[in-house]
């Protein structure tokens, strides 16, 4: 599966998806700054309508709406899909929720060529994913230089890890947030005891730590929160809920 996300960002790459024009301006906010304030739990709540795993999430519909649903809920910050393929995003819906809804943004993608991180510069956004198994793997190449690109361009990188090992490779780069994806990109199974079992014995060296995946119940944030993580990133389930708002605000009051 890997492979297979990999070459669907390397088509998108060449399809020309990432030519982005003009230039919309980031929120200014600083989501870390913003966690590390935050006296509830501290939510990265996701815009997508399809994923590898689920197929169709929600049907295609209006992403500011549901954008501001997740921000009126109390949502930290944003995460968008850009991928077209299989995750059915895009960057003009980054763009829409962009210039609407003023909170940090991250853009989820599957990143492997520098052209994407400049349309994530372009298109607002505050943050990027990188994926430490892409690098590991050969999918793309120099970990560091594309952190150091990132912040060339003054976005800050969630680098995202699902084993020990790579949690291990993550921290020893300059990545701003270090994510464990509960997820197992390979198989695409979940087990949120991937966090706990990441973090356990792990010192911190003062970065904020954010568990991904297989989040939908105010007592899995509880159990992360006890396992280490400071934040949530949160799509499914929530994109699912017939009352987005309510769910987005009793995960986030579940700390």
């Amino acid at each position: 599966m890997l492979e297979k996300l990999a070459s669907n960002s390397q088509r998108a790459v060449q399809d020309g998806i990432y030519e982005v024009g003009d230039r919309v301006p980031k929120s200014g906010r600083n989501i870390v700054d913003e966690i590390k304030r935050n006296p509830h739990a501290s939510l990265i709540t996701e815009v997508k309508f399809s994923s590898p795993s689920l197929g169709e999430i929600r049907q295609a519909s209006d992403p500011v709406a549901i954008a501001r649903m997740m921000a009126e809920g109390g949502t930290t910050g944003l995460s968008v899909l850009t991928q077209p393929y299989l995750f059915n995003g895009s960057p003009e819906y980054f763009v829409e929720i962009r210039k609407n809804v003023p909170v940090p943004m991250l853009m989820k993608d599957i990143i492997i060529d520098k052209v994407q991180i400049d349309a994530a510069e372009k298109i607002g956004a505050d943050i990027i994913l990188l994926i430490q198994s892409i690098f590991d793997k050969k999918f793309a190449k120099e970990i560091d230089e594309f952190v150091d690109y990132a912040h060339s361009k003054n976005l800050l990188v969630l680098l995202e890890s699902h084993t020990k090992d790579e949690f291990a490779e993550a921290s020893k780069t300059k990545a701003d947030i270090l994510g464990i994806n509960n997820r197992n990109l390979d198989t695409l199974e979940i087990n949120l005891g991937t966090t706990e079992a990441i973090l356990r014995g792990h010192e911190g060296d003062g970065r904020t730590v954010i568990s991904e995946s297989g989040i939908e119940t105010p007592d899995h944030i509880r159990y992360l929160s006890k396992a280490g993580a400071d934040a949530f990133l949160v799509g499914s389930s929530i994109m699912k809920s017939k009352d987005i708002k309510g769910l987005v605000s009793s995960l986030v009051l579940a700390i």
